[in-house]
């Protein structure tokens, strides 16, 4: 009888696993390079979630009795830029590796090396857009909705850039569909960007969509709410089979620090979801 103890029967089981595994589509990061000027999955990714959500916003403001008009629409993509960019970033720099970039400072404005959060970009994007519902006195739930809609679209592609770049992978894993990611060990993994991009993105934004269409849209602030929940939701579960940060580790509990994250946008939805409709958020 085999053992786990015993390093032979782990040999073959690591060749046997890796046998069995789906084979990485090795893609190269950076898609074009002209000397030192280089085009990279990443940022595409970025670009084709903020046009993609800027055109359907436009779409949505047009529809009859929107509280947005096309025009804040055009003139929020800058400031909804700058939200996710600088918030994506600062919330890597505070939330994941604080003591690294305290002490290399300079190192926070290469955000070609990767490391950007969701968290962060999220409250950056919440920021910009209360800072521009003041300036021209929209209703903030109204643009919040709408930056709802089409904050999905956004987390689909940055999924499949981290898919593409093979980080952010999953914990070892023997179903079928796993992977050997190149810099994930000699074990394939789940991989959990795909896990995220279907749930966080496809299937958030098509549930969004429905809702939108239904009478409980009519309430402000539900589908922010939703999104809020389902996204909570889906990132809890997903970071069931993904690996967390090297740096960071399990935290209390044998939680995560996306798990942790996510619990304030849980309260935070629910309440939006609940709250009775002649209450202000």
């Amino acid at each position: 009888m085999h053992s786990l103890s015993n390093p032979l029967y782990i040999s073959d089981m690591t060749f046997s696993t890796q046998f069995l595994a789906l084979a990485f589509p090795e893609i190269d990061p950076v898609l074009l390079q002209i000397g030192p000027f280089a085009i990279r999955w990443y940022a595409l990714a970025y670009i084709a979630g903020l046009v993609i959500g800027w055109r359907l916003m436009m779409r949505f403001a047009a529809a009859p009795g929107s509280a947005v008009s096309v025009k804040d629409v055009d003139d929020f993509l800058v400031w909804a830029t700058l939200g996710v960019v600088l918030g994506g970033r600062l919330g890597y720099v505070l939330f994941y590796k604080p003591a690294f970039y305290f002490a290399n400072p300079s190192e926070i404005l290469m955000v070609w090396q990767g490391g950007m959060s969701f968290h962060g970009g999220f409250l950056g994007v919440v920021v910009a857009a209360f800072l521009f519902c003041r300036k021209r006195d929209i209703p903030t739930l109204a643009l919040a909705d709408m930056l709802s809609l089409v904050a999905p679209v956004g987390l689909f592609f940055g999924r499949i850039a981290n898919f593409i770049n093979g980080e952010l992978f999953g914990r070892t894993s023997d179903v079928p569909w796993a992977m050997v990611f190149p810099n994930g060990g000699p074990l394939p993994r789940h991989p959990s960007q795909l896990y995220e991009a279907l749930l966080e993105g496809a299937l958030l934004f098509a549930i969004l969509l429905w809702v939108r269409r239904t009478s409980l849209a009519d309430k402000p602030g539900v589908l922010t709410g939703l999104f809020l929940v389902g996204y909570a939701a889906a990132r809890g579960f997903v970071e069931l089979f993904r690996q967390p940060d090297a740096h960071l580790g399990f935290l209390a509990g044998g939680t995560t620090m996306g798990q942790l994250l996510s619990l304030p946008m849980i309260v935070i939805g629910l309440y939006l979801i609940l709250r009775p409709k002649n209450v202000k958020a």
